[in-house]
């Protein structure tokens, strides 16, 4: 059977040892008193519950699952589920860094994530239903209305109600401007909620009495796309004005997924059927507010990998101890026996301190980011709209990171304790298995690592202009630079000094070639301009309409003389077009460049022999015309060339003055239509 002892003397050492936790927080106001004895009592107290109370439950909760009513629509969780959230509740658990203005302890956030890898490694699928709860709690503090707050916040403080977000919808999931679920106004300040919602975490059970879903539908005026979204606050059970639970709201489980892991974690599909539900935040800012809940979800994510590996680890390293087989190739370790203990193994050893590597650099990472955010809330606290921004940016660029980095390498930690106990480790008994089928599933759901990489990329480097990358990097480069000479460290400085700088190249590079086709339209789309005649228009009421109101003169007659040779430039630039990188161009636009300025440093280089080669066939054949119709043209012929040459002479006329300038903006008005409105029609076909 598995076991499971919180690894206190290491999380001890992170908090205190490397980052300085107590010190940082004698700074902060609202935690001034919270010192390094207070911190370690409460971690021991909490270590207590995650291996007493939680733990024991996990093996048998996998087994058991979830059981959904049909008729009813209700949820059982498995045996012992229910009485081990009474006595989380009990403990004061749920409200441990939560704000006391509503009940809360007001302890730091990085206490709570101590807490949470605890209840991670002990059970995963149990520490699922008061985490969604948290993150609940996160979005209504930023976001939600003064009476919102009121109603909501102290019973997900306590503990007494549970909390979820539901977003996903069977047709959409990571693009969320797809989604079809509907709020119709009521008059009275609440909204009908319609629709349909799947994957929804601890979305139904009975661990609680009451269950505050946090909502995304789109309001009737909405428009199309993301930007149409709005979030709404809709309890499975309606609120009175006095705080006690009135009418059955129609939101309701269908079904459970079946899943491959975390089993005993309700995972539901949720049909919303005219529920009544109230708007957190302005109309269509749906995404905002619910991104501090999404935000706090993947940050809760990359710490159940942390957990599932400081598990995994425990028991490979107890294994391996245990287990006897063979003996090592360096000699007889305990001659005494028969053969010798796994971890002799050089293989074995390898696999076990890869485990406590990813371990104890994940466990620095989540206290890490959890530092920020008490750095950000007390920046809050004192109004700095600076160090604000600066802690926001930093757990902004750390959240991408944990989630997609520390779910692939908790999988692989997984993976390595199961390789350890051979075959053992699918046996279910032993538990390794659950591990890696719970480890499977972390790197999925909440983003996968690949939209965690975009995120990273395009929102938290490339949006900030590199400043969260360059401000991370800046910290490793000052930590080589200061080690350079250390010798119990020297190995590992020079590589990793590489490697930081390889990421902020390679991270631009990558950056810079996915930044392809903004403005590809408007360059090439100017082949659509034709090679026009005068002799085509011949709208004389227009022209004289024109000539009534509008007096250009000649400039008029020469920019039309001038349009029509832009073909002949387009001709010389286009192949140089199509050979160009737009990459740098758009790059140099999200790092800060106006449109103008990155066109005349990166692209204007580039075609410059097109446009100058253009122009001198232009010159050219514009000398040509005019040179054989002066010297040969007949009775009746002319072209637009003479009749400049000639009206320069004696007087332009009105009528020259309408034809001119109908032609130069009847090519700028094909030269829009051939640009925008297939644009247009492809936005419209995605």
């Amino acid at each position: 059977m598995p076991t499971y002892q919180p690894p206190l003397r290491d999380m001890h050492f992170v908090l205190h040892e490397v980052f300085h936790v107590a010190d940082e927080l004698k700074a902060m106001p609202a935690h001034a008193e919270t010192d390094a004895d207070t911190i370690n009592a409460v971690l021991e107290e909490a270590g207590k519950f995650a291996a007493e109370v939680a733990f024991p439950l996990n093996i048998s909760g996998d087994t058991e699952g979830c059981k959904h009513d049909v008729a009813t629509h209700s949820v059982t969780t498995p045996k012992g589920f229910k009485e081990a959230y009474a006595t989380y509740v009990e403990g004061g658990w749920p409200a441990l860094s939560c704000d006391p203005q509503y009940g809360g302890q007001g302890l730091p956030h990085v206490v709570n994530q101590c807490l949470y890898e605890m209840l991670n490694s002990a059970n995963q699928a149990w520490t699922m239903y008061p985490g969604l709860s948290h993150g609940a709690y996160e979005a209504l503090l930023a976001h939600g209305t003064d009476e919102q707050k009121a109603t909501y916040l102290p019973k997900l403080v306590s503990g007494e109600w549970t909390g979820t977000m539901c977003l996903t919808e069977p047709h959409c999931g990571t693009d969320l401007g797809l989604l079809r679920t509907k709020a119709e106004p009521v008059g009275d300040g609440t909204y009908k909620i319609t629709g349909n919602k799947i994957f929804i975490s601890a979305g139904e059970h009975d661990v609680a009495p009451n269950i505050v879903h946090l909502v995304l539908a789109r309001l009737p005026d909405a428009p199309k796309g993301s930007k149409g979204i709005s979030l709404f606050v809709v309890p499975k059970f309606n609120v009175n004005a006095d705080g006690s639970l009135g009418a059955r709201n129609p939101i309701y489980c269908t079904g459970l997924e079946h899943k491959m892991g975390i089993h005993a974690n309700a995972t539901a599909q949720i049909a919303i059927d005219g529920a009544i539900g109230t708007l957190v935040g302005q109309p269509h800012k749906g995404l905002a507010a619910m991104f501090v809940m999404m935000n706090a979800a993947r940050l809760g994510v990359g710490n159940q990998s942390l957990g599932l590996t400081e598990v995994a680890f425990q028991n490979a390293l107890a294994y391996a101890k245990d287990r006897r087989s063979m003996r090592a190739l360096s000699g007889k370790k305990e001659p005494e026996a028969n053969a010798d203990s796994l971890i002799w193994h050089a293989d074995v050893r390898r696999m076990l301190l890869t485990q406590k590597a990813i371990a104890e650099g994940g466990r620095a990472m989540i206290y890490a980011a959890a530092q920020a955010a008490d750095l950000m809330f007390n920046a809050t606290l004192e109004n700095d709209q600076a160090s604000y921004q600066r802690y926001d940016n930093e757990l902004g660029f750390y959240t991408p990171i944990l989630k997609g980095f520390l779910t692939e390498m908790g999988l692989e930690a997984a993976n390595i304790g199961m390789q350890v106990f051979g075959g053992h480790g699918y046996i279910h008994e032993h538990g390794m298995e659950q591990i890696a089928r719970d480890a499977r599933i972390s790197t999925l759901y909440e983003g996968t690592t690949g939209i965690q990489a975009l995120d990273l990329l395009g929102r938290k480097v490339l949006m900030t202009q590199g400043e969260a990358l360059k401000g991370f990097t800046k910290i490793v480069h000052k930590f080589c630079q200061a080690n350079e000479g250390n010798e119990s460290v020297k190995e590992f400085v020079a590589p990793l000094a590489a490697l930081n700088k390889e990421w902020g190249e390679l991270t631009m590079k990558v950056g810079m070639a996915a930044m392809k086709k903004r403005h590809q339209t408007i360059y090439l789309g100017a082949t659509n301009i034709p090679l026009l005649n005068a002799d085509i228009v011949t709208g004389i009421s227009m022209m004289l309409l024109f000539v009534k109101f509008i007096d250009l003169g000649f400039v008029t007659v020469l920019l039309a003389h001038i349009t029509f040779s832009i073909p002949y430039v387009i001709l010389n630039v286009l192949p140089k077009m199509k050979q160009t990188n737009r990459s740098t161009y758009e790059a140099a636009l999200d790092l800060g460049a106006t449109p103008l300025y990155a066109f005349y440093k990166v692209t204007w280089p580039e075609i410059r022999p097109g446009v100058f080669s253009g122009f001198m066939m232009a010159v050219t054949m514009s000398l040509d015309d005019f040179s054989i119709t002066y010297f040969t043209k007949g009775a009746g012929v002319n072209t637009l060339s003479t009749m400049l040459y000639t009206e320069l002479r004696k007087g332009i006329k009105p009528e020259l003055y309408a034809l001119s300038t109908i032609l130069f903006f009847a090519v700028l008005l094909i030269l829009l239509a051939g640009n925008v409105y297939p644009g247009k029609k492809r936005v419209a076909a995605k």
